[in-house]
């Protein structure tokens, strides 16, 4: 009989950071624990003084216990400061760690599981925040205080007898309330973080394409589209607060009668020569901080529902397979030689297969461009060969070796990419070209900088390789943002090179110089050329044309040319004739 694993309740991303901050949860929860005492002996030290203090007028006894008191204070101020700063240094810890490793795993998604914009992703990143505040805030010393509710209980039922069951008789009201708020809060809660991502999707496209938003009057679109989001968010939080709110009341209106219901009641017993006044007092302090807890407990219904709406939303995050084999990855040499299979796919969501069949194989050293029309599959088999998407059939080898086999990061470390939407990160342009590769020096740095032309840009600016850059070097022109990002490419000189559309935004003569430096500096290297651009194809040796997911033709790149009837239109754009 196989016996099947239930899976745990929470990912190991979660608990095993808790666990390694258990010995600071420990002290945090040894603190409240204290604390609460101290909160009885402040009653017991107002019960002495009624009874024991003023019938007898103990002047000597009242400073004793006022000097007691004062240590008691001391310590319950030092103590509630240490608890404070061990949760929040335990929540900064877990913080760090979960937010490391949410990180790298978001880095590390596969392409082709990924879902949802670049807002709803950011928006989804921020979630992590309400995972810390669970675990920063007070969370742990209003579960420490949970437990002293029936220890103040305790002590009421030993001073004051019958009163006890007043708070009592509060605590599974407060109790009751809160457990049926919870569903509620979960519905809104669910739904509110959905509408946040909206919104967050609709504020991220809208700032990272401002230029094309005025440029195109897309303003009224997007304005509409948040005040929409903004409408539907503010109205679900206002249903959220209200749900909590009410929760919340009813442990304050629970409180206020716990106290007025003890007094009310020891009055009669005081009558009776049943309780003494100092005991009344005693046990009416005790009555508020037997329900004060229960109190907390609706604030902490609402953070444990949005912390765990976060942890499910994060936690789909991180069941996505990552990239890479799920065993031990090979590190690939890459000499250049690449080999597609048989190999077909099909965008998620996309009816149209991009590739079908595709069978190929380049040589190391050689020179490769890739033609077609738009939609035809040639960056496609780019993305395939970056390791960026695995085929629905076939295979693709480096080396050899099937590329679902190797480590993606350590094989992308040996290649370099020159694509057409070049995007550039905050930080410097010599952070943008090094890219925090530690065997790249600034002579390095320099030669590839010189051989792409961003040397002739770059060392005329204020700053030069210094200039700090930010919104992604939308203050630089097209054709300056890809000059950097062939240098990048360039740099370490790898042995495989993929260029898609490298010079689309250069002029001319730009594109010329970089050509005949090009030709120099990719001698002994193999490179796999998408191009519209007719200039370009004097770098390769053989021409490779795809139409509707297929290849319809591919040899020599003159014979390839003229076979296929390649024309050069008054755009400059490769257009393959179907026949072959």
């Amino acid at each position: 009989m196989t016996i099947v694993e239930r899976p745990p309740r929470f990912a190991r991303w979660l608990t095993e950071p808790m666990q390694r901050n258990r010995a600071i949860y420990a002290k945090v929860a040894l603190a409240a624990t204290v604390i609460n005492l101290f909160g009885i002996v402040t009653s017991l030290f107002t019960m002495t003084v009624y009874d024991r203090v003023l019938p007898n007028n103990a002047t000597s006894s009242l400073i004793a216990l006022t000097i007691g008191l004062a240590i008691v204070v001391i310590f319950d101020f030092v103590l509630r400061n240490l608890r404070a700063y061990f949760a929040d240094i335990a929540g900064a810890r877990i913080d760090e760690e979960i937010g490391d490793t949410v990180f790298r795993r978001l880095l590390a998604i596969r392409m082709d599981v990924r879902s949802g914009s670049t807002g709803s992703l950011a928006a989804m990143m921020r979630e992590l925040e309400s995972l810390r505040d669970f675990f920063a805030s007070m969370t742990l010393t209003a579960l420490v205080d949970l437990p002293f509710i029936l220890v103040t209980l305790a002590v009421i039922a030993i001073i004051g007898g019958p009163l006890v069951f007043v708070p009592l008789l509060m605590v599974p009201l407060v109790i009751i309330v809160s457990l049926l708020a919870q569903p509620a809060l979960d519905r809104l809660s669910a739904r509110a973080m959905q509408q946040a991502q909206l919104k967050q999707a609709v504020l991220v496209e809208a700032i990272g394409g401002l230029e094309t938003v005025k440029a195109n009057n897309a303003a009224p679109l997007l304005n509409a589209r948040w005040q929409a989001a903004m409408e539907k968010h503010s109205q679900i939080s206002l249903n959220q607060r209200l749900v909590s709110t009410f929760a919340v009341n009813i442990a304050v209106i629970a409180n206020t009668i716990s106290y007025a219901g003890v007094v009310v009641a020891g009055v009669g017993m005081i009558a009776s020569q049943n309780l003494t006044m100092g005991g009344l007092i005693a046990c009416s302090i005790l009555a508020g901080r037997a329900v004060a807890p229960l109190g907390q407990i609706a604030q902490l219904m609402t953070r444990l529902t949005q912390a765990r709406t976060a942890y499910a939303q994060i936690n789909g995050l991180l069941e996505h397979p990552p990239e890479g084999p799920a065993q031990t990855a090979i590190v690939p040499r890459v000499t250049g030689q690449i080999e597609l299979r048989k190999v077909s796919f099909r965008y998620p969501g996309q009816a149209e297969a991009a590739l079908s069949d595709v069978s190929l194989r380049i040589r190391p050293g050689e020179k490769v461009a890739i033609l077609g029309r738009m939609g035809s599959g040639k960056s496609t088999i780019a993305r395939m060969i970056m390791g960026l998407y695995a085929p629905a059939d076939g295979l693709v080898l480096i080396d050899g070796t099937d590329m679902k086999q190797i480590d993606p990061a350590a094989y992308r470390a040996r290649i370099g990419v020159a694509l057409q939407e070049s995007v550039l990160l905050s930080g410097s342009i010599r952070d943008n070209i090094v890219l925090g590769r530690e065997t790249i020096d600034d002579a390095e740095m320099l030669r590839a900088a010189q051989v792409s032309g961003a040397h002739d840009f770059i060392g005329v600016m204020a700053n030069g390789y210094d200039l700090v850059l930010a919104d992604r070097g939308e203050s630089l022109s097209g054709g300056q943002r890809q000059a950097i990002a062939m240098a990048r490419a360039l740099t370490g000189s790898p042995p495989l090179l993929v260029f898609d559309e490298p010079t689309s935004a250069m002029d001319v003569q730009t594109e010329a110089r970089l050509i005949k430096r090009l030709a120099v500096e990719l001698a002994d290297r193999t490179l796999l050329l998408i191009t519209h651009r007719p200039p370009m194809l004097r770098l390769v040796d053989r021409v490779i044309i795809m139409d509707g997911g297929r290849i319809v033709a591919d040899g020599p790149r003159d014979e390839v040319l003229n076979k296929a009837g390649a024309v050069a239109g008054a755009s400059g754009t490769v257009q393959p004739v179907r026949a072959v």
